[in-house]
């Protein structure tokens, strides 16, 4: 009664009895008609988060990567064998009973670009080759292609094509972000797909190791984020997004993690133009401080790295950092060995502006550095410090002076005889088809190789001596 009350005073204007009896009544059939057919109730019920779901969840799909693995099945295994009879039949019957299975990967993906098709997932969503199908809300179904990805911020973009329009996310900003802000996690976890999990914003710039990877900058949340929700949307409460939620940590219960999607944003443009990031490079060579080289500086081991060398040319010298200058931390994030230095930077790409917290002579200072992409010109340097070669091309001359009719490819003219591949063997004449998956024809092509994988811990190289060809894995040294 008390409702029914408010509402006819709130009816009734001042200028007239006979115009607020008309508005009273057309108000009053239209709560009627409200309360029996239940939608009075459903809006009272209706909160900020629904609306939120309510508006994203047809950019959200369902992201499905099949692949085929071999087994080798020993068909006289199980049978309470003597482990030597075991072991003997496994090796007989291991080439000719080989088995392909299918198996498939599940994840979630958000639909960033309505125009282009454009989808951002996690990299570990599609990191097995094969075939990629997304499902949206709607069940519609694309086969879908990998723009790029990248491993190392665990981000990739898909795109799909669709002669119907496609609905696509508003993109939120992850610098302003709250502890205890309210957060949604949209995903598909275990195939469920459009499921919604709610939380709080627990802690900002987690880091957290998987495997032998560190990842840093993380969102952590309370909201349950588990395997088929990688790579779906996390969400502030205006439905915007703010991360993308991963699940590479496996010993998570009751946490989950997000990539902030400011950092989001410049992969992807990376990923769109080129198809991969660019490594951001500032040109300094750097070291462990161990306790003699501590004390010679009256410093704490544990307070930073060395900087060994500044290049000359490069951004790093032309903000003003110097030989002997300390790292103390890259943006908020401590470094105290030369591996926190390249997995902190592996956060940023080139065009990245990046703060290094310094000491100096005792005195602290902050220098802001633009980082750049690894010039090729310091490539051939740069692979001398890796693995201890120099390389040539396939010149007329050099295929007399080597005595090959192998055009493609470089040829090694120098092996340092500490190195690796010296010890192995390597030879001043043999020729270097490929590194990794990245076919070498010309010195521009092993330059780009160098660039491209300098930041892993090893690298395939396919050597060719004669008519024989060779694969050798060398730890990179750089």
């Amino acid at each position: 009664m008390k409702f029914f009350q408010q509402v006819r005073l709130a009816a009734i204007p001042k200028h007239g009895l006979q115009i607020s009896k008309k508005r009273y009544l057309l108000l009053l059939i239209s709560i009627l008609i409200l309360l029996q057919t239940g939608s009075l109730e459903s809006y009272q019920r209706k909160s900020a988060i629904v609306d939120a779901v309510n508006k994203v969840s047809p950019a959200v799909v369902n992201v499905s990567s099949a692949y085929e693995v071999q087994k080798r099945d020993n068909p006289f295994s199980g049978f309470g064998m003597d482990p030597f009879f075991d072991s003997f039949f496994k090796d007989f019957f291991d080439r000719g009973f080989e088995r392909r299975h299918k198996k498939q990967s599940l994840g979630s993906g958000v639909i960033i670009d309505g125009t282009r098709g454009f989808i951002l997932t996690n990299a570990h969503v599609i990191e097995r080759t094969g075939t990629i199908t997304v499902v949206l809300r709607d069940k519609r179904e694309f086969t879908a292609q990998i723009v790029g990805a990248d491993p190392d911020s665990d981000l990739a973009v898909l795109r799909i094509e669709s002669t119907e329009p496609l609905p696509a996310i508003a993109m939120g900003n992850s610098e302003d972000l709250m502890i205890g802000e309210t957060v949604i996690a949209i995903g598909n976890p275990f195939g469920f797909s459009n499921t919604v999990t709610t939380g709080v914003i627990s802690a900002l710039n987690r880091s957290i190791r998987s495997g032998e990877k560190v990842f840093h900058d993380f969102i952590q949340t309370d909201a349950s984020i588990n395997p088929g929700n990688s790579g779906g949307p996390l969400l502030n409460i205006n439905g915007e997004l703010i991360g993308v939620n991963t699940a590479i940590y496996a010993k998570a219960q009751g946490i989950g993690f997000a990539i902030p999607i400011n950092k989001a944003k410049r992969i992807v443009a990376d990923l769109i133009q080129y198809g991969e990031v660019i490594p951001a490079w500032i040109g300094i060579t750097i070291q462990n401080l161990d306790e003699s080289l501590a004390s010679y500086l009256k410093i704490d081991q544990s307070e930073g790295i060395l900087i060994k060398s500044v290049e000359q040319t490069g951004p790093a010298y032309e903000s003003g950092i110097r030989n002997k200058d300390i790292i103390l931390k890259i943006g908020h994030t401590p470094v105290a060995s030369v591996e926190e230095f390249d997995n902190t930077m592996k956060n940023y790409s080139a065009g990245d502006r990046i703060l290094l917290s310094l000491k100096r002579k005792h005195k602290q200072l902050k220098v802001a550095v633009t980082a750049v992409a690894f010039p090729e010109r310091l490539a051939m340097e740069l692979a001398y410090e890796m693995m201890g070669i120099a390389v040539e091309d396939l010149s007329l001359s050099n295929q007399l002076t080597y005595r090959t009719h192998v055009k493609k490819g470089v040829v090694i003219s120098e092996v340092h005889p500490e190195a690796y591949l010296f010890e192995i063997g390597v030879r001043a004449g043999d020729i270097i088809r490929q590194l990794d998956d990245f076919p070498i024809n010309t010195s521009n092509d092993f330059k780009k190789a160098i660039v491209k994988y300098r930041q892993k811990n090893s690298i395939v190289i396919l050597l060719q001596r004669r008519n024989q060809l060779y694969y050798i894995t060398v730890k990179i040294k750089a």
